[in-house]
């Protein structure tokens, strides 16, 4: 038979548990309604730069626009991610769909690898291929794209680091790939410019070197995302604030084990907790659901709280 005081504790654990879900879930929506905004953005964006960049003989251009198109398939990537890690837990998915979001960062990481390494060839190429010199209103358009692709950039990766999205950061750096690129193409171009018959390949060396940046900058997105799919330890304060939580908890003798795994946007925390050995199962039972609710309502991106009570050996022995 259930106690009063347990369906209470379980009530609780119940209410902040969709409240935490609610929120991750919200979170997770805003960010793909930024990704959204970034596809529309960089349909324009591609269009103006490859058209520029044919009519103007500017292959750093032409580039430049082919990086934005992957843009568009990137963000799209990004926002079905999101979405599907906004999906709450259901019977196939008792852990929600939070690894759906690292998922997407990846695939976004490989795609900016990729482009660098399609762009590099085709650059090279260009090099060694002569061809007219890239007309002067090219410049005008990249400084253009620079200036919205570097505030793009630092919005979403704002939004990014303010809900701990890996994904969004992912898309956000993106965006700053394709900053690099037309910063890239802008000199490359210049010099063409500037030192006249001869220096025509210019822009394709300022566009191969562009590409070298792009590609390890998809590598540094790769890492912690591959990290992340495979339940990399949070920060150490994440845990170091868990465990003092826990500590505090009257009837909390000793803490033992105190693990922490990200999820998408959410925490799972396994804990051990020692109690003194002569309390009863009901008591012992009790603590153990006041350890949840304590690090619940301190963290609300932890959304469920596994607690472990052993014996204490010493009940007398100091909370390390």
């Amino acid at each position: 038979m259930t106690s009063t005081t347990d369906r209470m504790d379980a009530s609780t654990s119940s209410t902040a548990a969709v409240h935490g879900n609610g929120t991750a879930r919200h979170r997770l929506e805003a960010g793909a309604r930024l990704a959204l905004y970034g596809v529309l953005l960089n349909c324009v964006l591609a269009a103006v730069k490859i058209g520029a960049g044919i009519y103007g003989h500017a292959y750093a251009l032409i580039a430049d626009g082919i990086e934005s198109t992957l843009d568009i398939f990137s963000s799209l990537v990004i926002w079905a991610g999101l979405m599907v890690a906004a999906r709450p837990p259901d019977a196939t998915h008792p852990y929600g769909h939070g690894k759906a979001e690292p998922l997407a960062a990846v695939a976004v990481a490989l795609l900016i690898i990729a482009a660098a390494v399609g762009l590099s060839a085709e650059s090279v190429r260009e090099i060694m291929t002569p061809h007219h010199a890239p007309a002067p209103f090219t410049l005008g358009v990249l400084v253009i794209v620079v200036v919205l692709k570097e505030w793009l950039f630092r919005k979403v990766a704002h939004a990014g680091e303010k809900i701990g999205s890996a994904a969004l950061k992912t898309d956000a750096w993106h965006h700053r790939a394709d900053a690099i690129t037309s910063v890239a193409a802008f000199i490359g171009i210049s010099i063409a410019l500037i030192g006249g018959k001869g220096y025509e390949p210019a822009d394709d060396c300022a566009a191969l070197f562009a590409c070298i940046l792009i590609g390890f900058n998809g590598w540094g997105l790769l890492r912690p995302a591959l990290d992340e799919i495979m339940d990399i330890a949070p920060p150490p304060a994440v845990a170091d604030s868990v465990r003092a939580i826990a500590a505090a908890v009257p009837g909390v003798v000793l803490l033992e084990k105190c693990r922490v795994r990200k999820m998408g946007l959410d925490y799972y925390v396994d804990i051990h907790v020692e109690v003194d050995g002569g309390l009863t199962v009901r008591e012992g039972h009790r603590i153990a659901h006041d350890v949840k609710d304590a690090i619940r309502a301190a963290n609300p991106a932890v959304v469920d709280v596994l607690v472990h009570v052993e014996p204490a050996d010493a009940p007398e022995t100091p909370i390390s």
